[in-house]
């Protein structure tokens, strides 16, 4: 399986590797990036990178900003070490004028503000009547906002910088054999989770909006936050609330498996092992070495839809 590094730096020259000798990709569905470590061997010294890409066989799987390159010679070799999150990280360090916005869609969102290099998205003109943006209120946050309204869901990133609020459709069917897998697992997190919300209405009171999250309670977790009332869902104030708990109780349970090679598997794809079938896809983490390469692949289960 082929596996090649591509540093292309500010002037727009490419500088490219087919020795690399280890990497990590990782894909999450409330990541609103692809995230690369990488180490290779290159011949060129890269004083000015700019972009990172990382292509398994033919396919692009990851593309982001710089974040870090560094270049050593030694031993008659030149190592490069980079460190890269994709062109969508960008969503979450570009500011929204705070302030109400009507007739909001995903297209007006993502082409009425910033145009961000190599950012893709879903075309969807699906509008909802307004969102209230927050100061220091990020892109994300407006898209994940508006996603929420729309569909009760949560914003992902497909392929390496494409933003989507709705699931792929037809998704890519996977299964996984008992014999195919290296290895199952489940994982439980409760760090971000709940017991009690409390917003306050229009006066600054409270006691009106108030949620439980009885699930966090039976997980012995007593954490109340209070906050002020939110702007953003004064059409539908406990929503605000329930989109909190869904928020706080993201990735609360994670099933996955592991397997050699990778198949091309993305979010929202749908995936089947042992005895659970047709579940989509909401992580995926690719490693590799001169050993070959595992792909872990999984899903959640929580609040959001998925």
């Amino acid at each position: 399986m082929n596996i090649r590094l591509v540093i292309r730096d500010s002037s727009g020259a490419s500088f490219a590797s087919d020795n690399v000798l280890r990497f990590t990709f990782r894909k999450d569905a409330y990541v609103p990036y692809t995230a690369l470590t990488v180490r290779a061997v290159m011949d060129a010294d890269i004083t000015d990178a700019a972009e990172v890409k990382l292509y398994i066989g033919s396919r692009l799987i990851h593309h982001g900003l710089a974040d870090s390159v560094r270049s050593v010679y030694s031993g008659g070799k030149r190592i490069v070490s980079a460190s890269s999150r994709g062109f969508t990280s960008l969503l979450c360090q570009n500011q929204i004028p705070p302030g109400l916005k009507t007739g909001v869609s995903l297209n007006s969102l993502m082409n009425g503000y910033y145009l961000l290099p190599n950012v893709t998205h879903e075309d969807n003109s699906d509008v909802d009547n307004y969102i209230y943006v927050d100061k220091n209120s990020t892109m994300w946050d407006g898209i994940a906002n508006l996603c929420f309204r729309l569909n009760g869901r949560y914003p992902y990133i497909r392929g390496a910088n494409n933003v989507r609020i709705t699931p792929v459709a037809p998704p890519r069917m996977f299964e996984y054999t008992a014999s195919q897998l290296l290895s199952t697992g489940t994982e439980l997190t409760g760090r971000r989770l709940i017991s009690n919300f409390h917003m306050a209405d229009i006066a600054g009171e409270y006691g009106t909006y108030e949620l439980q999250d009885d699930d966090a309670i039976s997980m012995k977790v007593i954490r109340h936050k209070f906050f002020d009332l939110d702007m953003e869902f004064l059409r539908d104030p406990d929503n605000a609330l329930v989109y909190r708990d869904n928020i706080a109780s993201r990735g609360k349970k994670h099933i996955f498996c592991s397997y050699s090679g990778y198949n091309g598997e993305d979010l929202s794809d749908v995936l089947s092992f042992g005895a659970y079938t047709e579940k989509r896809i909401s992580t995926l983490k690719v490693t590799g070495s001169s050993s070959g390469v595992i792909t872990e692949v999984g899903f959640y289960e929580d609040k959001f839809p998925h």
